[in-house]
C-alpha cells in the first residue's frame, strides 16, 4: 500500500509497504479520508522521540473509513461498515482510564503518533483502541471528511465543557484557522451574542465569516484598542487562543472582563512555553482560566451525535482534497495559513 512515513526531521517519504497485518483481537480500516493537524506538523518539523530512520512512522491521527478485516475476537463491528476512529487509548484499567479520560493515562498512545497512522491506504487499530469503543459506526449521513474531523473537533468541544459557553455572552477567538472555526460554530450553537475573531490573516478571517456569518471578523494588530471599543471598555465573556503564538497568551488576561474567562487551548512549543502574564489581571477581575489537551471518548461521541442530529457539519471546514502524495505539500499549507483543511482522500 501507499503511505506517507516520517523518517526524522523534514523527511518524509510516499512510499510502497506492506499492508498492515491483524491479530484476533484488532481491527483493519481502510482509510477513506485523513487530515494534517498541527501534531503532525510539529512532528515533521521538530522530530518526536521514538521515530528515527530505523522505526519510521506513518503519520495521521485524523482518520474516517471502512471496516476492511476484523479479528476472530472482535464483536460488534463486520467488514464494510463505515466507522470514525478515535485515536487515542489509554491502559484501560487505571483510575483515568476507567472514569473515561483514556487520553489521560500516563501509558495513553495514539494511532499516527505511538504506532501507525492513516496517511495509508489501511490503518491497524489496535486491540486497546477496540476494546476501549474508540471505533464508532457511521450513520450515511455523516460524510468521510466531517467524520476524519470529529477528533479536532472533540478537542474544542472539551474546552467548551470546561470553561462554558451561555446565551448572549461575548466571545472572542483569536485565530482564524480551522480550530478557530470549529470554537466559533460551537460559540454559534451555544447562543453567543457576540463573537469576534481575530487574526492577522484577513484571508483567513473571510473564510471563517463565510462559514459562520456570526463571526465578527477584527483585522487589527491593536486588538485591546479595538475590543475596549466593542465593549465600552467591559471587556469579553470569554477569550478562547485559538493559535499557538505566546503573545497571545500574554495580552489574553487584558482582553477578558470582570468575572471573564480565558481558554488556553493552542499549546506552545516546549522551547517557548514560558510566557509573561499579568496575574493582578487573574486576581482583581476573578478571572478563571483553564487550558485543555485532547478529548475523552464521551466528548467524541458527543460531537458525532450531534453531527447525526444535523445540528453541527465540518464539511464546510474542508477546502480542499489531495492524494497521499501530497502529504507534504498539506504541511507546508499549514505552515503558511493558507486555506482551512486539505482532505488526504484515498476514495
Amino acid at each position: 500500500m501507499k503511505a506517507a512515513r516520517l523518517y526524522e526531521v523534514g523527511d518524509l517519504r510516499i512510499e510502497n509497504v506492506p499492508e498492515p497485518s491483524i491479530g484476533r483481537d484488532e481491527v483493519l480500516v481502510r482509510t477513506a479520508t485523513a487530515f494534517v493537524c498541527g501534531t503532525d506538523v510539529r512532528m515533521y518539523k521538530n522530530g518526536k522521540a521514538g521515530i528515527h530512520p530505523d522505526n519510521p512512522r506513518v503519520l495521521g491521527h485524523e482518520l474516517a473509513g471502512t471496516i476492511e478485516q476484523v479479528g476472530s475476537e472482535v464483536q460488534g463491528y463486520s467488514v464494510g461498515m463505515r466507522v470514525a476512529v478515535a485515536p487515542n487509548y489509554g491502559c484501560g484499567v487505571c483510575d483515568r482510564c476507567v472514569a473515561g479520560n483514556t487520553q489521560l493515562c500516563s501509558r495513553q498512545k495514539a494511532i499516527g503518533i505511538a504506532v501507525d497512522g492513516a496517511f495509508a491506504e489501511y490503518v491497524r487499530i489496535p486491540a486497546p483502541a477496540v476494546r476501549q469503543g474508540n471505533i464508532y459506526i457511521l450513520p450515511e449521513t455523516i460524510s468521510f471528511h466531517s467524520a476524519a474531523l470529529v477528533e479536532p473537533f472533540s478537542c474544542v468541544y472539551n474546552a467548551y465543557e470546561r470553561i462554558g459557553i451561555y446565551p448572549g455572552e461575548r466571545v472572542l477567538i483569536i485565530g482564524a484557522g480551522p480550530i478557530g472555526v470549529m470554537h466559533a460554530k460551537l460559540a454559534d450553537l451555544a447562543g453567543a451574542g457576540s463573537i469576534y475573531m481575530n487574526d492577522l490573516s484577513e484571508g483567513r478571517l473571510n473564510l471563517a465569516k463565510g462559514i459562520v456569518p456570526a463571526i465578527e471578523a477584527l483585522h487589527t494588530e491593536d486588538l485591546k484598542a479595538e475590543i475596549d471599543g466593542l465593549t465600552g471598555g467591559d471587556g469579553v465573556d470569554l477569550v478562547i487562543t485559538a493559535a499557538s503564538v505566546a503573545a497571545i497568551q500574554e495580552i489574553a488576561f487584558s482582553l477578558a472582563g470582570m468575572n471573564g474567562r480565558v481558554m488556553f487551548f493552542g499549546g506552545l512549543p516546549k522551547s517557548n512555553s514560558h510566557v509573561w502574564l499579568d496575574t493582578n489581571e487573574i486576581h482583581y477581575k476573578q478571572l478563571i482560566v483553564s487550558g485543555t489537551t485532547m478529548q475523552s471518548l464521551h466528548q467524541y461521541r458527543e460531537i458525532l451525535r450531534l453531527m447525526e442530529r444535523g445540528v453541527l457539519t465540518a464539511d464546510d471546514i474542508v477546502t480542499g482534497t489531495v492524494g497521499v502524495e501530497d502529504t507534504e505539500s498539506v504541511i507546508e499549507q499549514i505552515t503558511d495559513g493558507s486555506g482551512l483543511k486539505t482532505a488526504i482522500a484515498f476514495e
